[in-house]
């Protein structure tokens, strides 16, 4: 087991070099919201551009589409035709997912699920979607729902995602839907055990979100002992989220991806805590992504 430390970042920010060109540092889709949680995708992608990556493509129902474009001219915001995501929607977002690959090669990726419901139409469409297409994924909230429920272990669920190398960010709970483990109340050594042996069940790395987290490739685990109490606010999985869909678009493997993306969020929201206590925000935290890198 290794503690993440912020020697961490010398492995993932480099002096860019002069040539440099727009989707040489990546190009993100995110995928979420839904008529009541419109901020999900924002958030995401706002962290992601704050940790680096050049591009975001936002792909949400029509109401979380245009609130999103309205919020900031730094996001592109597509709707999709109905007021869920569902296999309608399949073709637009496979083509948004080949648009990017063909822009920007492989520093392309996907976070999908944040505030997209739970409805067996949306969930089954998640699936689809990870079947189908062939680019480096970050599954929360709602997509961890999805693959663990739809069709059941050994089928449509977490079949599609097993040995893909997916980035999944649940807490305890969602660690139970995507594992069948609870640990909510395991000490902290039988989580360390759990999520490791389940990372290397299913193929992927798992970010285990709590007081400390804990990420594993099914190989190798790391702790992240940053972040703050007043993190518990809305939003500061979003935005972990979009920090390691950012990384995984700028070319970092996605164990490194994970381990960085833990460590920024958290200390992002230690310097957020600071100036705000209880009144902080994810928009808060999002504003010291940068503080943090330098």
């Amino acid at each position: 087991m290794q503690k993440i430390t912020k020697d961490i970042l010398k492995q993932i920010y480099f002096l860019r070099p002069a040539e440099s060109h727009k989707y040489d540092f990546g190009l993100l889709l995110v995928v979420g919201g839904g008529n009541f949680y419109t901020g999900s995708p924002a958030l995401a992608a706002l962290a992601a551009f704050r940790s680096g990556v050049d591009m975001t493509h936002i792909l949400a129902p029509r109401r979380a589409a245009d609130v999103i474009a309205a919020f900031s001219p730094n996001l592109a915001a597509y709707p999709f035709k109905g007021d869920w995501f569902d296999n309608e929607d399949l073709p637009t977002l496979l083509t948004f997912t080949e648009s990017a690959k063909t822009v920007a090669g492989d520093k392309t990726a996907v976070v999908i699920g944040g505030g997209m419901g739970r409805s067996e139409e949306t969930k089954e469409a998640i699936v689809s979607y990870l079947r189908q297409a062939s680019i480096r994924a970050v599954i929360d909230a709602d997509g961890i729902h999805a693959v663990s429920s739809v069709g059941g272990e050994g089928s449509n669920g977490v079949a599609v995602i097993k040995d893909k190398n997916f980035i999944f960010t649940p807490h305890a709970y969602e660690f139970f839907i995507l594992t069948g483990r609870d640990v909510r109340e395991a000490n902290f050594e039988e989580k360390i055990k759990a999520v490791r042996e389940e990372a290397a069940r299913l193929g992927c790395v798992i970010v285990l979100k709590g007081h400390q987290d804990i990420i594993s490739n099914g190989q190798e685990v790391a702790v992240d002992s940053s972040g703050s109490p007043f993190m518990t606010v809305a939003g500061t999985g979003d935005t972990l989220a979009g920090i390691a869909g950012s990384l995984l678009a700028q070319g970092i493997e996605p164990f490194l991806a994970a381990q960085a993306a833990s460590y920024i969020n958290g200390k992002a929201g230690e310097a957020a805590a600071k100036k705000y206590g209880a009144g902080m925000t994810a928009m808060d935290l999002i504003e010291e992504i940068p503080n943090v890198i330098k």
